[in-house]
């Protein structure tokens, strides 16, 4: 029965691991080259593990300046003189109106994003022409539309709109210029229960409903959702020109061919050494090295799959992190294997020191893995451009080596065991002289006992002969 229950458990390890090969196979395989899924290719599978070809890098893996190319400028912000408004919520609508305006243009992948208290980071991939600067701090174009399509008013008779909540509702307040409250209280008082488009630069901002008459110049838009929108909504009625002054501080360019190149030898280098970390892991842990290569081949599947899911953009630093985070995942395994090591030297199963070995090792493991994500955190909320891009990356690539190693490592470890593979050296070399041991103490045990015995019976002889 024993012997029964015992092939069906080995049998069951090998099949596992061999879903667990032909799985890693077809996941390099589309992550390496993509694929069309039948019927008819309706269905495909991008690629997204990184090529050293930069000219076939995948899509759906977004990079940085540094290795695409482009060109990027810093702005100094400051509120203009007397505005009333809350600076944070005059900052993100500045961000908003920069960002929308590159888009219209066909900059759909600009990147705007606050540096510091008052900075203002504005990353444009593929330019390298001064004149896209001019669209960033030109003056907007804020249009009041009737129901007819008919522009009655422009953003000059506007004078504040600030965030505003009220029973329970997030709004926008606003107030007029004296010329721009008598126009606004007509047209509000003719078209009662109709809709007034707000318009910036030629997109429709906003279509309140007019539930009353506004004539005394003030009023307030609500049903915005969310405090983020309605302070962004008032940031851009706020002005016609962007809601802060900004003074240009830096702008500098990368040009394609040297982003490219970067890219190449970065991605040649990474693979490198993740072969080299292989080699030596093998060589060190035999069949343990064999199982850790096979974790990290999955754990770089994994890593990259997930960049590639939450738009992660890649820069430099940030593939710095990814190898990082390949480091760490290594590290992960040897601290395991360690521990296996010394529990089978010290004369435990292999089965045994398996589960032993990663108990003993799991304190070790989560304590240097925590503190790197405390790190990593506190990189992301006080990290700008690309040192941010170095902690995404290094908190994915630890999250996911954490995964790699307690589960997917430990796993193969336990199939490997249950299909037969219980030698002590197919893991780790274990003394000759430990061994030889026990026969030694063994066999000379009898020879003392015997020894004596012929002692005391020649001893027992000769006073016999004395008497």
């Amino acid at each position: 029965m024993k012997s029964q229950k015992k092939r069906g458990s080995r049998t069951g390890s090998i099949v596992a691991l061999c879903i667990v090969l032909v799985c890693t196979v077809v996941l390099g395989v589309l992550g390496a080259g993509g694929w069309a899924i039948p019927p008819r290719g309706l269905y495909r599978v991008m690629p997204w593990l990184p090529s050293t070809n930069a000219e076939s890098w995948p899509s759906v893996l977004s990079l940085g300046l540094d290795l695409r190319g482009g060109m990027y400028v810093e702005y100094s912000a400051k509120a203009p003189e007397g505005s009333e408004a809350d600076f944070g919520s005059l900052m993100n609508g500045t961000i908003s109106i920069i960002q929308q305006r590159l888009a219209d243009k066909g900059f759909t992948e600009v990147n705007v994003q606050q540096i510091g208290g008052d900075g203002i980071r504005v990353e444009i991939p593929d330019v390298q022409d001064d004149t896209v600067l001019d669209l960033i701090g030109a003056a907007a174009k804020l249009e009041f539309r009737d129901p007819n399509g008919e522009v009655f008013m422009t953003g000059e008779m506007v004078k504040t709109a600030t965030y505003y909540y009220a029973e329970g509702d997030h709004q926008v307040a606003f107030t007029l210029t004296d010329e721009g409250a008598k126009i606004f209280g007509e047209v509000t008082s003719a078209n009662i229960g109709r809709r007034i488009a707000i318009y910036l630069d030629g997109e429709e901002l906003i279509s309140p409903t007019v539930e009353s008459a506004i004539t005394n110049g003030s009023g307030v838009i609500n049903g915005m959702g969310s405090a983020e929108r309605a302070t962004t909504i008032a940031a851009k009625i706020q002005s016609g020109a962007l809601p802060l002054e900004l003074t240009q501080q830096k702008v500098d360019k990368v040009s394609a061919t040297l982003g490219r190149d970067a890219l190449s030898s970065s991605v040649l280098a990474a693979i490198i050494g993740i072969l080299l970390v292989m080699l030596l892991m093998i060589v060190r842990y035999r069949l343990n090295g064999v199982i850790a290569s096979w974790a990290l081949s999955i754990y770089t599947i994994v890593l990259f799959m997930l960049i590639a899911v939450f738009h992660i953009q890649l820069t430099l630093p940030g593939l710095a992190g990814v190898v990082l985070g390949i480091g760490m995942a290594v590290d992960a395994n040897v601290i395991i294997f360690e521990r296996f090591n010394e529990e089978v030297r010290a004369g435990k199963s292999v089965k045994v020191a398996v589960r032993t070995g990663f108990k003993n090792a799991m304190s070790a493991i989560l304590d240097s893995n925590v503190t790197t994500l405390i790190a990593g955190v506190v990189l992301l909320i006080y990290g700008t451009g690309s040192i941010q891009g170095f902690a995404k990356t290094l908190l994915l690539g630890v999250v996911v080596s954490m995964f790699s190693a307690i589960l997917v490592t430990r796993f193969l470890m336990n199939r490997f065991v249950n299909a037969g593979c219980v030698k002590e050296s197919l893991y780790t070399k274990v003394s000759a002289e430990k061994s030889a041991e026990p026969t030694v103490e063994k066999s000379a045990v009898p020879t003392v006992e015997k020894n004596a015995e012929q002692s005391v019976k020649k001893s027992a002889g000769k006073e016999v002969e004395a008497k």
